[in-house]
């Protein structure tokens, strides 16, 4: 079955970086876009990055782009989220998402708290 893990969440103060990891299985792993997507407290969850199967093309949204890169590694099933220069209104929890055919999947999520 589709299995989506996220790590790499954690609490850093404003500026820093942080680097997500999200390892997949139960899929054809080069086969699909993967995305990122967050929320906050009290929030919907959003949209923050995506990367096609090849890692040609990625988006972002706007509130992160230049900051924030979206990467994978198909040898490793494995899609990165760089996070830098985080800002107080960046925590959230963070989950991993991959869309295949027509079911969304979701990790269970990795926590970033950045301080002010």
């Amino acid at each position: 079955q589709v299995q989506l893990v996220e790590s790499g969440g954690g609490l850093v103060q404003a500026g820093g970086s942080l680097r997500l990891s999200c390892a997949a299985s139960g899929f054809t792993f080069s086969s699909y876009y993967m995305g990122w997507f967050r929320q906050a407290p009290g929030k919907e969850r959003e949209f923050v990055a995506r990367i096609s199967n090849s890692a040609a093309s990625t988006y972002y949204a706007a509130s992160v782009k230049g900051r924030f890169t979206i990467s994978r590694d198909n040898a490793k099933n494995t899609v990165y989220l760089q996070m830098n220069s985080l800002k107080p209104e960046d925590t959230a929890v963070y989950y991993c998402n991959a869309d295949i055919g027509v079911t969304n999947y979701w990790g269970q999520g990795t926590q970033v708290t950045v301080s002010s």
